[in-house]
C-alpha cells in the first residue's frame, strides 16, 4: 500500500531541471532563443549530431551534491527533490548502459550525477524522485519530438531499446525512489502507459507517478506549468513552476519572481490543497544562480519561523479572494482547530468576516506572542473576528498569526441573499456568487 500522506503534508519540494542545454545557456550561433531555454535544440532546430558534442564540454566540477541536497531542506525548506533523469533531448544525467549519450560516458566529467544525490539525499533525510521524458527523445531516430512528424516512427522500438531499459536502470539502481515524475506523453497509447505504470508499480511499489504519465493513469494531478487552480481542489496535486520564465538555465533570463511573490504562491497553493514543487536550473558548472539562491533563502526564513503554517496543513473548505478591502495583502491556511494568517505587509490590524468559528487564543506564531482579537457582528449580521496589532508590529511584514479555534474545522457563513419579486425594482440587482467548498 503506497504512503502517500508524505506527500500531501510536504507542501514545498524543489524541481532540477538540469542537462548539457546549461551550456548553451540560451544562445546558439548567436542566436537566442524566445522559448524555454532546455527545449533549444528543438526550437532552434540544432542537428543531432552537433547537439550531442556538447556533451564533450559539459564538466560541472562546482556541483556538490551535499551542499545542494543540505541547502534545498535547511535553508529552502524544501521536503523532497525531483531531478532531470532523461530530458527530451535524449541526454542521460547519469550512467546509463542502454545509451552512451550519458553523463558518465559522454563528458569530460564522468560521474553519476543521479547516483550522488541520491546518496546525499540518504544522508540527509530527503526524498529523492526522478523526472524521465517517456514519449519524447530528440536524440532517438524512433521518439516522438514535439513539431516533427512522428507518424512514420518506430515507438515500440523505442520503448524497448531505451525508455523501458533505461526505466529499469533507475529503478532499480538508486535505492528507494519517490516520484517517478513522467512528462509529455504526446501520443503515447493506453496500454503503453499502462506498461510503463506497471513497471513502476513492480520495481518501486511505494514510488508516486505524476499526472503526465499520460492517459489519466497517475498518482495525482499535475497541473500546467505555473498554473494554479483558483479554487481548492480535492485530493494529491502539484503545481510545476519556476523562479523566473524558464527551467533549464538561460544567462539572458533574469526575471526572477521577488521572495514575496514565490512564498505568496506557496501559501495559495497550500491553502489550495496541493504542493509546490519549485524549479532551479543549474549552470553547466554545476551553480545555482546566486539571485535565485538569495530568493529561496529569503522564502526559506520564513517557512523556517512558521513550520506549522505550511507542512502538515489541510485543504482550506473555501477559498477566500484576495478582496481589495479586509483581506489584501494576506495569506490563509489551516489545520485542525487552528487557521493561519499570513501577514505579508504592514497593516493595523486583520478583520475577518463570514468566518463563524470561535477564537480562543491569537499570537503570533514565530514567538507566540499573544494579540488582542474580538469577534462580533457587522452592520450585515455577519460575524467577524478582528485582531489588533501593537504600534510596533504594525511597521512589520511576513509574520504569521496563529488563531486556536474551539472547532475542528473551519466555519465559513453563507451568503443568502434576500427573495425579491419580479415587481421589486431592485430585481436587476447582480446576485452575489456563492462559491461551492466541494
Amino acid at each position: 500500500m503506497q504512503d502517500r500522506n508524505w506527500f500531501s503534508e510536504a507542501k514545498y519540494g524543489l524541481f532540477i531541471h538540469w542537462g548539457i542545454y546549461s551550456i548553451l545557456a540560451g544562445v546558439y550561433k548567436g542566436i537566442q532563443t524566445d522559448r524555454i531555454a532546455e527545449w533549444i535544440e528543438n526550437t532552434l532546430n540544432i542537428p543531432v549530431e552537433e547537439y550531442e558534442q556538447l556533451a564533450r564540454e559539459f564538466n560541472p566540477m562546482k556541483f556538490d551534491p551535499d551542499d545542494f541536497v543540505r541547502r534545498a531542506k535547511e535553508d529552502w525548506g524544501m521536503r523532497y527533490i525531483v531531478i532531470t533523469a532523461k530530458h527530451h533531448d535524449g541526454f542521460a544525467m547519469y550512467g546509463s548502459k542502454c545509451s552512451p549519450f550519458n553523463v558518465v560516458s559522454a563528458t569530460p566529467y564522468g560521474k553519476d550525477i543521479f547516483g550522488m544525490l541520491a546518496e546525499s539525499c540518504r544522508k540527509h533525510d530527503m526524498r529523492l524522485g526522478f523526472y524521465y521524458s517517456q514519449a519524447q527523445d530528440w536524440d532517438d531516430p524512433d521518439g516522438f519530438k514535439s513539431g516533427a512528424d512522428n507518424s512514420n516512427k518506430n515507438f515500440r522500438r523505442y520503448l524497448d531499446e531505451k525508455c523501458i531499459p533505461q526505466l529499469k536502470e533507475l529503478l532499480t539502481g538508486y535505492g528507494k525512489i519517490a516520484i517517478i515524475w513522467f512528462d509529455t506523453p504526446m501520443g503515447i497509447k493506453e496500454e503503453e502507459s499502462r506498461e510503463l505504470v506497471d513497471l513502476v508499480r513492480e520495481l518501486q511499489p511505494d514510488s508516486l507517478i505524476s499526472g503526465r504519465i499520460g492517459n489519466r493513469m497517475g498518482d495525482y494531478m499535475t497541473t500546467a506549468d505555473n498554473n494554479i487552480p483558483r479554487l481548492p481542489v480535492r485530493g494529491l496535486w502539484e503545481v510545476p513552476a519556476t523562479v523566473n520564465s524558464t527551467w533549464g538555465y538561460n544567462q539572458f533570463d533574469n526575471s526572477w519572481k521577488k521572495p514575496k511573490e514565490i512564498l505568496r504562491i506557496l501559501l495559495k497553493i497550500t491553502a489550495r490543497g496541493g504542493n509546490y514543487l519549485l524549479n532551479v536550473g543549474p549552470t553547466a558548472e554545476g551553480l545555482v544562480p546566486e539571485a535565485c539562491v538569495r530568493i529561496l533563502d529569503e522564502v526559506g526564513l520564513y517557512l523556517k519561523e512558521n513550520p506549522e503554517s505550511v507542512y502538515g496543513t489541510k485543504r482550506m473548505p473555501v477559498y477566500l479572494y484576495d478582496l481589495e478591502g479586509s483581506l489584501r495583502d494576506l495569506e490563509m491556511t489551516c489545520r485542525d482547530f487552528r487557521l493561519y494568517i499570513h501577514v505579508l505587509e504592514p497593516r493595523v490590524r486583520v478583520e475577518l468576516l463570514n468566518i463563524a468559528n470561535t477564537v480562543t487564543n491569537a499570537y503570533r506564531l514565530s514567538d507566540h506572542r499573544e494579540l488582542k482579537f474580538t469577534m462580533g457582528k457587522v452592520c450585515e449580521g455577519d460575524n467577524f473576528i478582528e485582531i489588533d496589532f501593537p504600534e510596533d508590529l504594525q511597521k512589520e511584514k511576513n509574520f504569521c498569526i496563529c488563531l486556536e479555534l474551539l472547532e475542528k474545522d473551519l466555519i465559513f457563513e453563507e451568503i443568502v441573499l434576500p427573495v425579491i419579486s419580479d415587481a421589486d425594482t431592485a430585481s436587476d440587482a447582480p446576485a452575489v456568487p456563492v462559491i461551492d467548498e466541494q
